[in-house]
């Protein structure tokens, strides 16, 4: 049973009033003030205060939650967990955020939350620290787990935001949305997942090898395809300079293994995050010309968009929780490189084993995808997908079957891995917009009537609502 919020008690004043005349006084009761949002937010079991910023029209606190290391065991242990708390009013309906990763401490508002006009939770996916048991049980981190956190933060916090709640994430948030309707699909009104990947078949990766045949022009492919080729060809003199690199910025390659397989896993990222964090027109500033290019320029291009840090062990410590549950249940891709010789490959595409250190042990569990995928497809409800046309990880999409009502898969033309309701076509845009302001009880009686006049509710804050795609390196959805 959900627990009652215990609100804080006001004191009631008896305020005696004598008659001038000396008549007998009156004791009369004056109402108790409304408490303050904090208080409330406070007053729940569990919850403290890191901070409170200002924001014009807002409340915004940093929080944090003690949750179970494991919901299953409750006695077992705590840790703390991060939230960000954006009130705007208990009458307003509220918008559930994870990214599936570490949590904003400035205020920021996702797409459905000005969609509604509504309240917005965001949560720190468990073991992204702060957010980690001390000592951290690994075993502790799956999508179950993950979701069971969010549903105890629902169950403490609807007793207060009592109007509807829709749940959304982008990229790995989106799966984490996922997730969480399915193994507690009485929580939400509504989920609206951004990009989320499905890799339902952890070996099976044809699709990606089809998206990079297609996807843009043969120009631009022919350009990405040219730059990384050329920095395998010329392999000693660029490693050379990374090797003085990470000696200026004190990086080190225990994890990975080597400098050598940092380098090339690097380099096989560049295509792919060209296009989970470009577009078609930013082909511009791609080499047209990579074997006639210099060797700084090839170094650049890679840098600026796979980003030589990353697989170094500074840049791979904060995402062991997203490898580690890659490994073990989201399925990591695999693609070829049809357009370089084999002898140029030594390593391939590395799986999520080799950026984990080597003292966590990981199991991969076949069954929590299909487990997923399977679910959606037969009990979707009130569930609608955005992903973009030209973002990989939209290859391996969710899918709806016959089971799954008032549910929606769309596609928005030319985006990248930064897709949104925005950025649909102007008929699929209004009619996301008013099914969202339904599922959270906001849709007027002129949108009901005809979905095609939906727009978003509260007006566009440039500081707010910033619609730039969250750069997590590398591949990460």
């Amino acid at each position: 049973m959900r627990k009652a919020l215990r609100w804080l008690l006001a004191l009631t004043v008896l305020i005696g009033t004598l008659s001038t005349a000396g008549a007998a006084g009156a004791a009369t009761a004056a109402e108790p003030e409304a408490t303050d949002i904090k208080d409330q937010l406070l007053a729940i079991p569990g919850m403290s205060l890191i901070e409170e910023k200002p924001y014009t029209g807002y409340r915004f606190f940093v929080l944090n939650y003690t949750q179970p290391v494991d919901h299953r065991n409750p006695s077992k242990g705590t840790f703390q967990q991060r939230i960000t708390v954006l009130h705007k009013d208990v009458s307003r309906p509220t918008v559930f955020y994870t990214g599936g990763y570490n949590v904003s401490t400035n205020p920021g508002r996702r797409e459905p939350t000005q969609i509604v006009d509504g309240n917005q939770v965001s949560m720190e996916y468990r073991f992204f620290t702060p957010s980690r048991p001390d000592p951290a049980d690994w075993t502790k981190l799956d999508i179950w787990q993950a979701a069971s956190d969010q549903h105890r933060i629902f169950k403490a916090l609807k007793p207060l935001y009592n109007k509807k709640w829709v749940s959304t994430g982008g990229s790995k948030g989106g799966m984490t949305a996922t997730y969480y309707e399915r193994f507690y699909p009485r929580d939400m009104d509504g989920v609206v997942a951004y990009v989320a990947p499905n890799d339902v078949v952890n070996k099976e990766d044809s699709a990606y090898d089809r998206f990079f045949a297609t996807v843009g022009t043969k120009e631009c492919r022919d350009r990405l395809n040219g730059v990384q080729r050329e920095a395998l060809v010329r392999r000693e003199p660029l490693e050379k300079r990374y090797e003085a690199y990470a000696a200026e910025n004190g990086y080190t390659f225990d994890t990975v293994g080597s400098l050598d397989k940092a380098y090339e896993a690097t380099v096989l990222d560049y295509v792919w995050g060209f296009w989970q964090y470009s577009l078609l027109s930013d082909c511009d500033s791609i080499p047209a010309d990579a074997k006639n290019a210099t060797d700084d320029d090839i170094w650049t291009s890679i840098d600026t968009i796979a980003g030589f840090s990353f697989y170094t062990d500074q840049g791979l410590e904060p995402y062991t929780p997203y490898y580690y549950q890659a490994g073990t249940q989201l399925g990591a891709p695999t693609i070829g490189f049809p357009h370089i010789e084999k002898k140029y490959i030594r390593y391939g595409y590395l799986p999520p084993r080799y950026f984990v250190p080597r003292d966590i042990s990981m199991t991969f569990q076949p069954y929590a995808m299909r487990d997923v995928d399977s679910w959606v497809k037969h009990n979707a409800r009130h569930m609608l997908y955005v992903y973009g046309e030209n973002d990989p990880w939209g290859a391996e999409p969710f899918h709806l079957g016959k089971g799954a009502k008032d549910s929606y898969v769309f596609t928005a033309p030319g985006l990248n891995h930064g897709a949104n309701v925005a950025g649909l076509v102007p008929d699929q845009k209004a009619f996301a917009t008013a099914r969202i302001q339904e599922w959270a009880g906001v849709a007027s009686a002129s949108v009901q009537a005809d979905p095609s006049t939906a727009r978003p509710l509260a007006k566009f804050d440039a500081k707010l609502d910033q619609r730039n795609v969250e750069r997590e390196m590398t591949l990460r959805p």
